[in-house]
């Protein structure tokens, strides 16, 4: 049978990092068995429901390169449907749940439940008191098929329940996990329809994955508890169980379930930031799968060779952002100075340096100034910070030797020689750059680290750090004759 596996949120808000990495395993697996990858809205909770977040997730899911083969897609503005086992949203799906609800009341597998909601907090609250863990008692599961009829004529609200078997081991393997077994005696009668005629997530994931072919269930493992239970509904319709793979949490710093308290969990967050979405889908693959080798940078393509269901940990995988920032900011160094200098335009002009008709005027100038930085960026946001070198006379001495530097005694020679060259200068550009120093160093004397290490200081605050002849040519004759100014004002 051919891999058939599906990634099913729901649309309730933001599009966690979780969700993007369980998405990549299922699109990874699907690729690399020649398989399908399904995307089925799971809409059901029509409370939690937010609008927009459809539209927001695909958005994320098509900057992130995990594009599926089936299933629901946004054609500009407008929510599609492709492929043969639609409709691809659940709230379009009732009427099949109904269907597939009264076999199993048929079957004597489900039952109509009657308990008002005050009913069932009062046995909470009572079990609560005795220690037991909270669960449905059973008050409905044997009334009689009279009794049901005349509180259905009746008009009672009700729902239906999962009638599960007393005393029975329900087994089944989880590619992560191993064998696991549960006996009922630990399981509550689900609730597989709601009152208000919706299916809940454990019925409706059951007879969808069951029609659309589904073969793997790539989830995490906030799911294993219920598993049970879905094994049970596979074996009460007489349908075989698809494989389980249950993934590790993904963890903070403090070794806790990720969540927004700690920081960024969005893929809207990282994307926001400048993340590029080859930094941020090679990272999060690594955080709960390891290749058999030490390899840490991959492409998409690289991925899709080498991801196997075997190599998924079943410890919990930490978020590590220094991490993170370190394969992304490889892939900064590797990108073009456009593709960077494009997706550095706005938020230079967030910052207040530049306006929109600068980034069209001065984009060359803009080249220059984002392939001074680009090796020293982790995101592309982090440039508003970077760039302030650029944009401002003062200068932040950043450690202790460009604060000895800056008091050489030399420096005022060297200075006034260096203005000199820049007013002197026809263009200043890289050419002047590279052999202003051998003139200055001609004229003075002064060579080596002892002339541009103190010259790097006044144009920058820092002893290491760029190419200079392209710092000086990206800060212009103005720039530098303020930079004099504020060192001999300030500093000397």
């Amino acid at each position: 049978m051919s891999v058939r596996v599906r990634f099913a949120p729901s649309p309730t808000g933001f599009v966690h990092i979780g969700s993007l990495r369980t998405a990549l395993y299922n699109y990874l697996f699907a690729q690399k068995n020649n398989g399908k990858y399904i995307l089925r809205v799971e809409d059901t909770d029509r409370n939690r429901y937010v609008e927009g977040a459809i539209e927001g997730m695909l958005t994320s899911m098509e900057w992130a390169g995990v594009n599926h083969d089936e299933g629901v897609v946004l054609n500009g503005e407008n929510l599609e449907q492709k492929g043969d086992f639609g409709p691809y949203i659940q709230s379009e799906r009732l009427d099949i749940y109904k269907e597939y609800i009264n076999i199993l009341l048929e079957n004597g597998k489900a039952y109509y439940c009657f308990c008002s909601k005050e009913r069932l907090d009062e046995v909470r609250e009572e079990q609560r008191e005795k220690g037991f863990t909270g669960g449905y008692d059973g008050h409905c599961r044997d009334l009689s098929k009279e009794e049901v009829e005349a509180k259905l004529e009746a008009g009672h609200p009700y729902v239906i329940r999962l009638k599960l078997p007393e005393n029975k081991d329900i087994k089944f393997t989880d590619i992560v996990r191993g064998d696991v077994v549960v006996n009922t005696a630990d399981l509550d009668d689900q609730v597989l329809m709601k009152s208000d005629g919706f299916p809940t997530y454990h019925f409706a994931v059951i007879v969808d994955d069951h029609l659309m072919g589904i073969t793997h269930i790539i989830r995490g493992e906030e799911w294993l508890p219920s598993t049970p239970k879905h094994v049970y509904l596979y074996e009460a319709f007489g349908w075989d169980a698809p494989q389980y793979v249950h993934l590790p949490n993904i963890l903070n710093s403090d070794h806790k379930k990720l969540s927004k308290r700690q920081g960024d969990v969005a893929v809207e967050d990282f994307l926001k930031k400048g993340y590029l979405p080859e930094g941020l889908v090679n990272y999060i693959a690594l955080v709960g799968w390891s290749p058999e080798d030490n390899q840490e940078i991959f492409s998409m393509e690289e991925l899709k060779e080498k991801f196997s269901l075997k190599r998924i940990s079943k410890s919990g995988g930490v978020f590590d952002v220094n991490k993170l920032n370190w394969v992304n900011g490889h892939y900064i160094r590797e990108a073009s100075v456009d593709r960077i200098t494009d997706l550095a335009i706005p938020y230079l002009i967030e910052a207040g340096y530049i306006t929109e008709d600068d980034s069209k005027e001065r984009y060359d100038w803009l080249k220059d100034l984002v392939s001074v930085l680009q090796d020293r960026i982790s995101y592309v946001a982090e440039i508003k910070e970077k760039a302030n070198i650029f944009f401002t006379p003062e200068i932040e001495l950043k450690d202790d030797e460009s604060k000895e530097l800056i008091k050489v005694e030399h420096l005022p020679q060297l200075l006034d020689a260096f203005e000199a060259k820049v007013k002197e200068a026809e263009a200043i550009d890289e050419v002047f750059g590279k052999k202003v120093f051998k003139e200055i160093q001609k004229e003075t004397g002064i060579k080596g680290p002892n002339l541009f290490k103190p010259i790097r200081v006044v144009l920058t605050g820092e002893v290491h750090g760029p190419d200079l002849p392209l710092v000086i040519k990206v800060l212009g004759s103005e720039n530098i004759f303020k930079r004099i100014q504020y060192v001999r004002e300030n500093l000397i």
